[in-house]
């Protein structure tokens, strides 16, 4: 789903020489260091004072299944890479889409969900990209729905929030023509807002990953065997009905 636009000098010279735990050393001290953005339902949201989510319960299972405990860090979607690269956790799941640019700086794990940027409307709104030409559209900053947005031929003012739920909110108070973010997300929206809202098109399709920092390949073979040994026995798609009602894997 979201994507931050940070440029690879910025990510390399951020990274220092320091090298990211391996799986050797976490798997020594017990416990792994997992960072998300806890902004983002429902995949990573703070509920009271609880992290949860599908992400969220996503990662403390694979942990489980790893024989560890979890420490885990919040912090603004556009700092999270930065973080991975200075080594203050060990891996990111923060529904970050897979793209080339990205693929440059951290290492991408095996998907743990395909979805897509969707339209959503008021009733009466434009649905399809055509539609968007001339209108205002929210979108979370340094994501992947910013960047497909901006690409839209004749689209008109490009709103951008910190958070996703803020340019959710700019749509219903009227501020907004359209917002644009994760599909599943738009979903759950329409439900809550009772026929205020409508889903409309897909503006494009990504795949979503955890991240590591680059070269850290002995945690990236581990987190994929678990992902995998998830997924084959029942585990994730169990999680995954939890919140969506279908599997939501990359078929």
């Amino acid at each position: 789903m979201k994507h931050t636009l940070l440029t690879l000098t910025a990510l390399a010279l951020l990274s220092g020489s320091a090298d990211a735990r391996t799986w050797e050393a976490i798997k020594q001290s017990g416990t792994i260091k997992i960072a998300t953005e806890g902004a983002f339902p429902p995949f990573n949201m703070t509920k009271g004072k609880e992290l949860t989510g599908f992400e969220v319960d996503l990662a403390n299972q694979l942990a489980k299944q790893l024989g560890l405990k979890v420490q885990w860090v919040t912090q603004p979607f556009d700092n999270l890479l930065i973080g991975l690269n200075q080594d203050r956790y060990d891996f990111v799941i923060a529904s970050h889409g897979i793209t080339p640019e990205r693929a440059k700086a951290v290492n991408f794990a095996n998907p743990h969900y395909c979805t897509g940027g969707a339209i959503v409307t008021r009733t009466g709104g434009p649905k399809t990209a055509a539609a968007l030409k001339g209108k205002r559209v929210a979108v979370q900053v340094g994501t992947t729905y910013l960047e497909n947005v901006r690409k839209v031929p004749g689209v008109g003012d490009v709103k951008t929030f910190p958070k996703d739920t803020d340019a959710q909110a700019a749509l219903m108070a009227g501020r907004v023509d359209a917002w644009v973010g994760d599909k599943f997300t738009g979903i759950d929206l329409v439900k809550a807002q009772k026929g205020k809202v409508v889903q409309g098109d897909m503006l494009f399709r990504e795949r979503i990953a955890m991240a590591v920092k680059k070269g850290n390949s002995s945690l990236l073979k581990e987190l994929n065997a678990a992902l995998a040994k998830s997924q084959a026995n029942g585990t994730y798609a169990k999680l995954s009905n939890q919140y969506f009602g279908q599997d939501v894997r990359c078929k």
